[in-house]
Order: structure tokens, then sequence, then C-alpha cells
């Protein structure tokens, strides 16, 4: 039946079939909780990170702290290893986080199994599987569940890269006014503020500030990169 479970999951048509079958996958293998996350590293742009599962909602309130997102030593491991790797207590301990994993026991996280995989193109895609209950104390038990996790992270992967980031989501566009993209537009053309102010009946200072709210907008440091992404968002012509 995981067979067939996972074949399915390869095959899911969109984000929320994704995340059901992923979830219900997870339960049959007795952890409570399941979360598949893509993540991409864009230069010049912030970095794309997209998470499916059935991560409890007031957890994800609590664990918002930056500074605990960088000590957590299932965070750490995951950034250097493409290793399936168990936690439990005794991991945030001897990392000297005890602390988080108090904070996380009460919501389902007390031990599991989690692992990434760094794949080509800045992509990195992570899985992790949570449970209340011990794992299996046999190794012979405990070597089957990881070696099933490791053949769901394969076909997860595959079904998460293909549909959460084949196609730009509409909602995530960034929301460009008419007026900055006409900015934008006479920006590629190589026209100054000055002179796009010009052509357009506004002060330099006017084009400027639209020009701050677009780079805002877009996430990026410079108007060459909004520039950029314009054209790769079909915002402007290339």
């Amino acid at each position: 039946m995981i067979q067939r479970d996972f074949h399915e999951l390869g095959l899911v048509a969109d984000r929320a079939a994704l995340e059901a079958k992923l979830v219900a996958i997870a339960q049959a293998m007795d952890f409570e909780i399941a979360s598949a996350a893509v993540a991409v590293d864009r230069p010049g742009q912030p970095a794309v990170f997209e998470m499916v599962g059935n991560t409890p909602k007031a957890f994800m309130e609590a664990s918002r702290d930056p500074g605990n997102v960088a000590r957590d030593p299932v965070i750490q491991r995951l950034r250097r290893s493409g290793l399936p790797f168990v936690y439990d207590q005794s991991m945030y301990t001897q990392a000297g986080a005890g602390d988080l994993w108090e904070l996380q026991a009460p919501y389902g996280y007390k031990t599991g199994v989690a692992m990434a995989m760094h794949l080509p193109g800045g992509q990195h895609f992570l899985l992790g599987m949570d449970r209340a209950r011990p794992l299996p104390a046999d190794t012979d038990l405990l070597n089957r569940v990881m070696a099933d996790i490791c053949l769901l992270a394969v076909h997860a992967q595959e079904a998460a890269v293909r549909v959460i980031l084949a196609e730009p989501s509409p909602q995530k566009l960034p929301r460009l006014t008419p007026r900055e993209i006409e900015i934008l537009h006479w920006t590629k053309e190589g026209k100054s503020a000055w002179a796009v102010g010009q052509i357009l009946a506004m002060s330099e200072s006017t084009v400027q500030t639209h020009l701050r709210n677009v780079r805002r907008k877009m996430g990026v440091s410079s108007k060459h990169q909004a520039i950029l992404r314009a054209i790769g968002l079909g915002l402007i012509d290339g």
C-alpha cells in the first residue's frame, strides 16, 4: 500500500492534493505531523520558500523568532547535510538548545526524521516527519522507517517542484501600478530619472520615489535587477 501511495503522491495535480497526500502517508506511517518545503536561492532577490503540510498554526506563530531558527540544531543540520537523521530531545540538549525542544514538544514535535535534498540551480527540498511517541527502538524497524522516508522524499520532491515551482502563483506576483510599469519601461530604454520625468510630466524626485517603491515590491536592491525581474515576469517587454 505504501508503494502505491508514493506513486500517487508523485502524480498529484496541485498544492492541495500534495499536502493532503503527504499528510495521509505520514499518518499511515505513524507520524502525526508532516511538512515539506521547497526553497530556491535567487541571487539579487529574496529566496523562494514554500511549505506544505499540517504544521499546527499555533506552533508556527510560536516559532517565528529568527534567533531561535538560527540556533535550531535540526535546521542547522538540514542546511549542511543531505542525509536523513533522527532528532529527539537529546539532540537539542547536546546543542545547548533544550529550551527550543521544550517550546515545540507541546505541539507534537518530540521526535522525528528530517532530511534535505540539495539540488542543482539553488533548489532545496526539505522533509520533516514528526511525532510525540518515541521512534522504534529495534534497529531493523527503524532502518525500515528511514528507508521508507527516503523513498517518500524522492516522490514528494518531484511532486513539490512540479506543482509549486512550475507556474508562478498570481497572488505572489508584485503588484505594480500602471505608472510604475511605465517608469520601468522608460528606465529599461536607458532613460535617466530626469528624462523619465520629462516624458511623463513629473518631477525627478517623484520618479525616484516610484523606483524605490518598485524595488521594495520586487525585493531587489537596484533598478537593473527590477528591470530584469519585470521582464522575466512579463510585466514589461524584453
